[in-house]
């Protein structure tokens, strides 16, 4: 799987990496091209995954704020939910393409 922004790809893995969660795919923190991703002040809170961080996403002079979110510290019993640990795999949207 591929996420593309600005015609480049920003992450990439097998789908065997991935985690699926309520629609979105979760990359882990080691495929993502980290030269294309800034911290973000930005946080939303999910009622039963815990509170959000996001990354700014900035490629070729364009950037997309908040275009990717990731829970550093699921909130207890989340993982379980998911069978998963999820900690600090990232997601997209705001107009990122996740592909195969």
């Amino acid at each position: 799987m591929k996420a593309i922004w600005n015609n480049e790809v920003i992450a990439e893995a097998p789908v065997a990496d991935l985690i699926r969660i309520e629609g979105n795919w979760y990359f882990p923190p080691k495929t993502l091209e980290w030269q294309f991703f800034t911290d973000s002040d930005h946080h939303t809170t999910c009622p039963w995954k815990g509170e959000a961080s996001y990354y700014d996403i900035n490629v070729n002079g364009r950037t997309n704020d908040f275009g990717a979110w990731y829970y550093p510290e699921p909130k207890p019993g989340s993982i379980e939910r998911v069978k998963h640990d999820f900690s600090s795999y990232v997601a997209f949207w705001n107009g990122v393409e996740v592909v195969e």
